[in-house]
């Protein structure tokens, strides 16, 4: 996609933002009661941890609960659709991850314009990388022998995903392109089931996000193979990269943000990045962030609306390539 294109792509998603006054009143003492954070998979996932945690501080200051709403299904589409069609007044926000910018690659029949449908409200964090991880038994001990297997088998592993468009199926998928391999997708409604059946042995592998995988890959219920990053993480220094691991200049790191439904009032989005970003700032957030393998990013509006165009471009690509639909 040419850069004109991908420059149309990030003013449509910001095309509602002047107009936001047009459709919805501003209240004057808003919030004034408290505002739901719609997470569009199972409990337990990392958008739980970081929504959570970062809702904790904005409600101190706002003076009105942020609560999590786990609204699964679909790679994320239920929860997603729900946001979008809720009303643009402020009290809806959707946080999920680059996933976002993945389900509209590969499904012709979402319910909702993942661009035009939604008000970027700010990136919050990206992550340090996706662990491939491994049920405990498996007989392969690192990436190169589970490469060379899996060439060798065709179809002999599984990995588990959120659901079909989840950026746990890309990072696997963009992993099988690189590697030359064919380990079968198995799809789940959430990070925290795909994990469930990992510890159970149920499934071979996943691609998920450190602080979802450290607290198994600690207790030994599951095993790291490599980290998608482009550095080791110092929670797992013994890990070594993807890229160190072979597969040179291999990486896989998502993020996370905040979407209110399209519509929503101008000075709500911006009310609402600025106390994002100052939460971002506490020290507390900063160290948790840290210690679980994110990194605080806290950009405008106009920043997150790029990347996702640019994300939905690559990923559009890759489901074509590989003809990942459902």
């Amino acid at each position: 996609m040419p850069a004109w294109k991908i420059a149309a792509v990030t003013a449509a998603l910001l095309v509602a933002m002047p107009q936001y006054g047009k459709a919805q009143q501003v209240q004057k003492d808003y919030p004034n009661k408290p505002i739901r954070i719609v997470v569009p998979y199972a409990a337990g996932g990392p958008m739980d941890f970081t929504g959570r945690t970062i809702g904790q501080k904005i409600s101190a200051v706002l003076g009105q609960n942020l609560i999590i709403d786990n609204r699964p299904g679909a790679g994320g589409a239920i929860g997603a659709d729900y946001v979008a069609k809720s009303p643009p007044d402020g009290y809806t926000m959707l946080h999920t991850s680059s996933s976002h910018a993945s389900i509209p690659a590969v499904s012709k029949s979402l319910p909702y314009d993942s661009i035009k449908d939604f008000a970027p409200i700010t990136q919050v964090a990206s992550n340090v990388g996706f662990i491939m991880a491994a049920r405990s038994d498996l007989p392969a001990k690192s990436v190169q022998q589970l490469v060379a297997d899996a060439k060798a088998n065709p179809g002999k592993y599984t990995y588990g995903s959120g659901g079909v468009g989840n950026i746990m199926q890309f990072a696997a998928e963009y992993f099988n392109n690189a590697a030359g391999t064919q380990i079968t997708h198995v799809p789940y409604k959430g990070v925290g089931q795909a994990i469930t059946d990992l510890i159970g042995g149920r499934i071979d592998l996943v691609f998920a996000s450190a602080p979802a995988l450290l607290p198994h890959i600690q207790s030994g219920r599951i095993k790291a193979l490599g980290l998608a990053g482009v550095n080791r993480w110092d929670k797992l220094p013994d890990v070594p990269t993807i890229d160190e691991a072979g597969l040179k200049g291999f990486k896989y790191m998502p993020w996370y943000g905040f979407w209110f439904p399209a519509r929503t009032p101008k000075e709500y989005v911006t009310l609402m990045r600025n106390e994002v970003v100052k939460a971002l700032q506490h020290p507390d957030v900063k160290l948790a962030f840290s210690e679980q393998g994110f990194v605080a990013v806290g950009s405008t509006p106009e920043e997150f609306a790029k990347l996702i165009a640019e994300e939905i471009q690559a990923n559009t690509a890759l489901a074509r390539r590989l003809n990942i639909s459902q």
